[in-house]
């Protein structure tokens, strides 16, 4: 118990550090004075539609001062394909611009090509000033009268206002708006002189500095966008309502007359044949095939159910707000690294009292059942990115910086949690005592396999969550804005409490039929969900999203199969948990011989 509350704490004070210092290098408390520098950077450009395909500013020809300098970023900005540098703009405090040059040059052939492809693929721009985000596009195409695409005329714009607001000493709100009478023609393939201008106005409000960022969070809080997240909700109570009644008055219905009849059975004659879930109680606790493998399951399954949470109480604290830049993928990557204890310790104690000899095996394949899988997609993803020149592409520095965490805080801990396990030597809690020799299992209907009854457990769970899940997808692979965190962690407990009781259900159903390899099938049927969330993956690229391109779709598809697989895990783990619970339940109501 103190060495889990010393671990929140150690979690805690890394996140609390990060929250507060992460961006702060250049300005620490926001103050300025007329005339001030106030730190501005450029970070990305890319396609508007896939939000993993981001490239440097620079990458474009725009104009350059010489003077640029990158900003050193923090690992869950790096992560985040953050690539900070000085903007080209001079945006001093309260110091008017009317018109300014930025530079004059003459743009190649090669050049107007360049901007022309970016204008065609919707291209946005991406700065921070004074660590509030700015966006534009970079150009116009016009369309008006033109039905075929080769009388499309593109247009670079090269006018940006910046329109400001300050309260008393310190910068509150900035957007950026593009001048539409002040372009370039890039339709032909020549060479253009253009005049990069800029233009900068203050106006004082009253807003405090500390409400700033409240106009971000509150895009996901209008009151159309809530009524929809209360009618899903709602939607998955009235569900989660319906189930469980119905599961608890079925079970508890059907349990008594079980116990009932048992109870007569005992009284009656002994050679009376048993029939039902009683018939198998010599078999319904022997151990399941692939030990090794389930036990490193339910252990990396309960690490990411653990993860989950702490994501959870984070967010539920204020940590996430929007644009606190990397800070989900700083807490995912040191969380993760913390946690690995748990899996250890789960995965090696279990496996010791499913009488497992080879706990070290146990461990190696505890330590990479989630982490290998998701190291080969990053490194196929990684290559994707290099190959397209993308800021998703990670820095060496960055690659060696993660390694070290792993070998440093993730494999130890791991191990550490492995020998706690090991040592811990817990017994199998059976109430009935297992036979030699295990039972036939009697012939069943086809829908009573494994496949039909996971397409049966995961609907339900997943027909709670969807409804959700489209704006989640909307902010993840989007350019949303999601801060109803109390929502989503309401829609999380409805999951999981849909999911174990389908999974009891569908653990009792198969006891009653004299099935009793309900191990495996327990997980299975409990992480089933996982497969549907991959499938509405593919709707929402296909029929939501306008995602194109090959890098986008492996970066889609690649990162959010490692997902659906954590979530495939960490369900699993909650279903066998619960069917765990019910079945030792069910046979300590009984008398068996």
């Amino acid at each position: 118990m103190g060495r889990r509350r010393s671990t929140l704490a150690l979690v805690l004070a890394i996140l609390i550090s990060l929250h507060g210092t992460h961006v702060r290098s250049d300005a620490s408390d926001h103050r300025y004075k007329e005339g001030d520098p106030v730190p501005f950077y450029a970070n990305k450009v890319g396609p508007f539609h896939n939000p993993s395909e981001t490239y440097r500013f620079f990458d474009l020809p725009f104009c350059v001062t010489g003077h640029e300098r990158e900003k050193t970023e923090a690992l869950g900005e790096v992560l985040n394909g953050d690539r900070l540098v000085s903007a080209p703009y001079e945006l001093n405090f309260r110091t008017e611009k009317d018109s300014n040059l930025v530079c004059k040059r003459k743009l190649t052939k090669e050049q107007v090509a360049q901007f022309r492809e970016a204008v065609k693929k919707d291209y946005y721009f991406q700065m921070y000033y004074d660590d509030l985000p700015i966006w534009g596009f970079i150009g116009t195409v016009d369309k008006e009268g033109k039905t075929d695409p080769s009388e499309y005329k593109y247009f670079l714009y090269k006018h940006i206002q910046f329109d400001i607001l300050y309260n008393k000493d310190r910068v509150i709100e900035i957007s950026a708006r593009m001048d539409p009478h002040s372009v370039v023609d890039l339709t032909e393939d020549k060479d253009v002189d253009v005049e990069f201008l800029y233009t900068a106005k203050w106006k004082e409000t009253d807003t405090p500095f500390e409400k700033r960022m409240e106009k971000y969070s509150q895009s996901s809080s209008l009151p159309h966008h809530l009524e929809i997240h209360w009618f899903s909700i709602i939607n998955s109570c009235v569900t989660v309502l319906l189930l469980t009644g119905f599961l608890a008055t079925i079970l508890m219905r059907v349990l008594k007359n079980d116990f009932m009849k048992y109870a007569q059975d005992e009284e009656a004659a002994d050679d009376q044949e048993e029939t039902g879930w009683k018939y198998i109680h010599g078999d319904v606790f022997r151990f399941p095939k692939y030990k090794s493998l389930f036990a490193a399951s339910l252990g990396s399954g309960t690490q990411l159910f653990t993860l989950t949470i702490f994501i959870f109480m984070l967010a539920l604290v204020g940590v996430f707000y929007p644009y606190n830049r990397g800070a989900l993928f700083t807490a995912l990557v040191v969380i993760y690294a913390l946690t690995s204890g748990i899996a250890g310790y789960t995965a090696t104690s279990f496996y010791i009292q499913l009488e497992g000899s080879n706990w070290v095996r146990n461990l190696l394949l505890t330590g990479c059942l989630f982490c290998g899988p998701l190291f080969l997609m990053f490194c196929f993803l990684n290559t994707v990115a290099i190959v397209y020149s993308a800021t998703a592409a990670l820095p060496f520095g960055t690659i060696l910086v993660i390694l070290l965490i792993w070998t440093l805080v993730t494999s130890p801990l791991l191990v550490l949690g492995g020998i706690a396990g090991k040592n811990s030597k817990a017994e199998f809690q059976a109430p009935v005592r297992t036979t030699k020799y295990p039972r036939e299992i009697p012939p069943l209907p086809w829908y009573r396999s494994t496949i039909p009854q996971m397409a049966m457990a995961g609907f339900l769970p997943f027909s709670a969550i969807y409804i959700e899940l489209y704006y989640i997808f909307a902010s993840v692979w989007g350019h949303r804005i999601y801060t109803i965190y109390s929502i989503l962690f309401i829609v999380f407990i409805i999951l999981l409490i849909v999911t174990a009781f389908i999974t009891v259900a569908l653990t009792y159903f198969q006891l009653a039929a004299e099935d009793h390899e309900w191990w495996w099938r327990s997980f299975l049927c409990g992480g089933s969900t996982g497969l549907f969330i991959y499938g509405y993956c593919l709707y929402y690229y296909y029929a939501r999203s306008d995602m194109s391109g090959f890098m986008q779709t492996s970066f889609f598809f690649g990162y959010m199969l490692c997902i659906c697989y954590g979530f495939f895990l960490m369900l699993g783990s909650v279903g066998f948990r619960a069917s765990l619970l019910f079945v030792r339940h069910i046979y300590r109501s009984i008398k068996c011989e």
